[in-house]
C-alpha cells in the first residue's frame, strides 16, 4: 500500500511539473504570462498601470485572434513590487509556484528585476525587462535573462553627447541609491574618463524614500554646475523639480530628467510652473515609424484611454505580445523551450524593426534596445509630441 501511495503522488508530482513546463497546457487551460510592476509606493505606480495597460490590451489582441499555439487563450497575472526587490522576488515566486507563468515581464526598477533574475536563474522561467536599465539584467549571461530597453552605457553616451553639444562642463548628478541610480552615475564618471570629455563632476546621492532633498540640493548650488541631471524616479524625481526651482537652481540651471516620465499626462499637473524648460529622455516619437502590430495597439489604446500611448505602454505591450510569439515559436509552454524560441526568433514589437535577442557580449546580451532621445520642453503645458527633438542616439530599433 506505501508503494502505491508513493507511485499516486509521484504521479500527482509528474502531473504538476507538466502542467509548468510540458509539450503544452490542457486544451481548456489558459497560459499564463506574469507581469511584475510597481502598483504602490515607493515604487513608481504612475509606470506600473502604464505598462499594466499596455500587457492587458496584448492579451486582448491574441484572445480575440484565437490565442496562441493550437488555441490557447493567454491570462494576465498581475502582481505588486512596491519596486522593493524583495516584492519582486516574492512576485516572481508565486508566478511560477502558484500561477504556472511560462514568462514574466513588466519590471520597471531596475534592483526588482535584478533580484527576480536571481531566483529565475534557478527555477528557470525566463524574464524580459519592460523598462530596466541596469547593467547587470543582462550582463551577467543569465539563460533566463531578456530585456528590451536602454541600457546604462546606451544612456549615458547620449546625454554626454548632449552635454557636449551643448558645451557644458560642470555636471551635478544628483541619484537614488538604487541599482538605476548608482548605475547611471557609475557609468557616466567612467565614460567621462574613458571618452576624455573631461567634465567636472558633482556625483552625489539620496535614499530614495527621501522626503526632503535640501541639503544636497544647496551642495549643488554651490558648485555652480551648468547642467543637474535628475536620476531619481518617481516622487524623488518630482520633488527634485520643485525643490531646484524653489532653491533657485533652475531654471537658471539647466536640469535632464534621466527618463521619460515628463511624458507621462499627469506632468504639467504636478509642474504647472517648474516643467518648462526641462530636458529628458524618451525612447518613443511619433516620428517613429511603427509595426502593422503597433498601430493596431496604438489606435486600440487611443480608442480605450482618449490619449496617445507613450513608451511605456507600448513596451508594456511589445513584451507581452513577443512572449505569445515565443509560445508559437516554440509550440510549447515548456520554459526551456520558450527561451530557446525567444534566443533563435524574431519577433515583431510595437517598432518597426524586428526584435531579437542574440547571445552577444556583456550588457548587449539577450537585449534589444529603443532609440534614445533627449527632448526639450520649451514652453508650459506643452504636448510632448510637439516638444524639441535634441539627440536621437540609436537603438536596436533604429538598425
Amino acid at each position: 500500500m506505501a508503494g502505491l501511495k508513493s507511485i499516486a503522488r509521484a504521479g500527482v508530482l509528474v502531473a504538476a511539473l507538466g502542467l509548468m513546463g510540458g509539450a503544452l497546457h490542457a486544451d481548456n487551460e489558459p497560459i499564463t504570462i506574469g507581469l511584475i510592476i510597481p502598483l504602490s509606493p515607493p515604487g513608481d505606480p504612475t509606470a506600473g498601470q502604464l505598462i499594466r495597460r499596455g500587457a492587458e490590451l496584448a492579451i486582448e489582441y491574441y484572445n480575440e485572434k484565437g490565442g496562441v499555439a493550437a488555441g490557447h487563450k493567454l491570462k494576465l497575472s498581475v502582481q505588486d513590487s512596491q519596486g522593493r526587490p524583495e516584492g519582486g522576488v516574492a512576485a516572481y515566486r508565486r508566478l511560477v509556484s502558484e500561477e504556472h507563468a511560462i514568462g514574466v515581464t513588466g519590471f520597471f526598477h531596475s534592483s526588482v528585476n535584478l533580484a527576480a533574475n536571481e531566483v529565475a536563474k534557478g527555477m528557470g522561467v525566463p524574464t524580459i525587462g519592460t523598462q530596466t536599465s541596469a547593467a547587470e539584467i543582462t550582463s551577467k549571461k543569465y539563460d533566463v535573462a531578456f530585456r528590451t530597453h536602454v541600457i546604462d552605457p546606451v544612456r549615458v553616451s547620449a546625454w554626454l553627447d548632449f552635454i557636449t553639444q551643448k558645451g557644458f562642463k560642470r555636471v551635478s548628478l544628483l541619484a537614488e541609491t538604487s541599482d538605476y541610480g548608482v548605475g547611471l552615475v557609475d557609468e557616466t564618471v567612467k565614460q567621462n574618463q574613458e571618452k576624455n570629455v573631461g567634465l567636472e563632476l558633482q556625483p552625489m546621492t539620496f535614499d530614495r524614500s527621501s522626503t526632503d532633498l535640501t541639503p544636497l540640493l544647496l551642495q549643488v548650488k554651490a558648485f555652480k554646475p551648468q547642467l543637474l541631471i535628475n536620476i531619481g524616479v518617481g516622487q524623488p524625481m518630482d520633488l527634485m523639480i520643485e525643490q531646484a526651482a524653489t532653491l533657485g537652481i533652475t531654471p537658471q540651471t539647466a536640469m535632464l530628467i534621466s527618463y521619460d516620465a515628463p511624458v507621462r499626462p499627469q506632468f504639467w499637473q504636478l509642474h504647472p510652473k517648474n516643467g518648462a524648460g526641462l530636458y529628458f529622455i524618451a525612447y518613443y516619437s511619433p516620428r517613429q515609424r511603427l509595426s502593422d502590430l503597433g498601430t493596431w495597439f496604438a489606435k486600440a489604446y487611443e480608442d480605450k484611454y482618449k490619449e496617445s500611448p507613450v513608451y511605456s505602454s507600448l513596451n508594456g505591450f511589445g513584451d507581452v505580445a513577443i512572449l505569445a510569439q515565443a509560445v508559437d515559436h516554440a509550440k510549447s509552454s515548456n520554459p526551456k523551450s520558450i527561451i530557446a524560441a525567444l534566443e533563435g526568433g524574431r519577433f515583431t514589437s510595437w517598432a518597426a524593426a524586428d526584435v531579437t535577442f542574440p547571445r552577444a557580449e556583456g550588457v548587449y546580451w539577450h537585449n534589444w534596445s529603443p532609440p534614445v532621445l533627449i527632448l526639450h520642453y520649451t514652453d508650459a503645458n506643452q504636448d510632448w509630441k510637439g516638444a524639441v527633438v535634441v539627440v536621437e542616439y540609436a537603438g536596436t530599433a533604429a538598425k
